[in-house]
């Protein structure tokens, strides 16, 4: 009975002494985020930022740890980091307010990240848990305006580029007909060159009988000439025959 009292007592002790020092540690982180937050409030955030993840070292899973770090990262501009430690929170939350804000913040770091659809949605989750947070609606508004001039913005940047496709098309075609005309005016010239051509040729064909013609003519006046000549020389032999007598045989 004795022993089973001392036993009993060991355990009492340490179980103390784990509450103890489970109190201890609480205490300690607390009292890390707590200089976090009036350094945060200073808006010296990168201390603060030391104190919060000294908090988390103490304790990791400690909802306002996460919060509070991922808020001083987000003020630093860097909102990736800021982002896996609002996650971490959303896993720690302990009710749907919370959830809330860390959705919230969630889709702040999206928005500046220019992920317009995800932030939305992320504001959008916000919403469904607290329905009445008017700087949620308002952030999702904006999103939502961002999304529309974005897609007009592309909307506008498609036209212009079908519109200069067009204008290159109307370029390339008006270069086709200028080409064309240049063509038309050079088969034109050809075609004349091509006619005069063939006229000088037609005027040269007409010009060749009548050259023959009076080549002809000219033989022709030379062949009387000679035969003129020759009948000349005709006449004179039969004058020189007639003149001449004629020896007879004699009629025995």
């Amino acid at each position: 009975m004795k022993l089973y009292f001392n036993k009993y007592i060991v355990m009492l002790l340490m179980l103390f002494g784990i509450v103890l020092a489970n109190e201890i540690k609480s205490q300690s982180t607390r009292s890390l985020i707590n200089e976090g937050v009036d350094k945060y409030n200073e808006e010296n955030y990168e201390e603060a930022g030391k104190n919060f993840l000294e908090g988390i070292d103490e304790e990791f899973e400690t909802f306002e740890g996460h919060f509070n770090l991922g808020d001083a990262l987000y003020k630093q501009g860097k909102y990736d980091e800021a982002l896996s430690y609002y996650k971490n929170a959303l896993s720690l939350a302990k009710d749907e307010f919370q959830q809330s804000k860390v959705f919230h913040n969630i889709g702040n770091s999206l928005l500046k990240n220019q992920k317009l659809e995800e932030s939305i949605e992320a504001y959008k989750n916000a919403l469904k848990l607290n329905p009445d947070d008017l700087e949620t609606k308002y952030n999702l508004s904006y999103a939502l305006n961002m999304l529309k001039n974005q897609d007009d913005q592309q909307k506008n940047k498609d036209q212009n580029k079908d519109k200069n496709k067009d204008k290159e098309q109307n370029k390339d075609q008006q270069q086709d007909q200028d080409k064309n005309k240049d063509q038309d005016k050079e088969n034109k010239k050809d075609q004349q060159n091509k006619d005069q051509n063939q006229e000088q040729n037609k005027d040269q064909q007409q010009q060749q009988p009548q050259q023959k013609q009076e080549m002809s003519k000219e033989e022709a006046q030379r062949i009387l000439e000679a035969l003129k000549d020759n009948e000349k020389e005709l006449q004179k032999e039969l004058r020189k025959k007639k003149g001449k007598a004629t020896k007879r045989e004699k009629d025995w």
